[in-house]
């Protein structure tokens, strides 16, 4: 069991690497367009396409480690005023409701991506691009926030510190 977790982490750890490398494919990608355009030549069609995709993968690639690491934005007016039971119990209920949000989602996406899969969808911007290479990334990613989420819907860690305010 401790591989099984170890490979997931590593998973979940490498997922994010790549969103790191995506965001500065997307910098590098944005400035050598500008550069580009500034000088008078017209920027390649799969640069732009590229930054397009990257955003993509961006988000649903750094969404799952976000969720294990509590960065998503979240409020915690509400539950700084609980007493700490009562805290605990909307903690892991908001976690539960958000398991099956995603759980719904990755189902949707994975739904989408047999599709785009059935019906050999194309891309057909810049290049003819397989479609399912996007639509992949949902049920992936949604998939693995509900399992992060989940860890606090039946771990000892809580979604919630239960402070108000910025805690860095």
């Amino acid at each position: 069991m401790p591989l099984l977790i170890r490979a997931y982490t590593g998973l979940l750890y490498g997922m994010a690497a790549i969103a790191g490398a995506t965001l500065v494919w997307l910098m590098i990608a944005v400035i050598l367009s500008v550069v580009m355009r500034n000088v008078g030549l017209q920027p390649f069609a799969w640069l732009f396409t590229s930054t397009e995709y990257g955003i993509l993968y961006l988000t649903m690639l750094g969404a799952p480690w976000l969720v294990r690491e509590k960065g998503h934005v979240h409020i915690e007016l509400v539950t700084a005023a609980l007493q700490p039971t009562l805290q605990a119990i909307v903690s892991r209920l908001v976690a539960a409701l958000c398991v099956i949000v995603s759980g719904i989602l990755a189902w949707k996406g994975a739904e989408l991506c047999l599709t785009n899969i059935a019906r050999n969808d194309f891309d057909v911007r810049a290049y003819y691009f397989p479609r399912w290479i996007l639509t992949i990334a949902f049920p992936i990613s949604f998939t693995l926030m509900a399992v992060e989420f989940a860890r606090f819907v039946f771990g000892d860690d809580l979604l919630h510190a239960g402070e108000a305010g910025i805690h860095e």
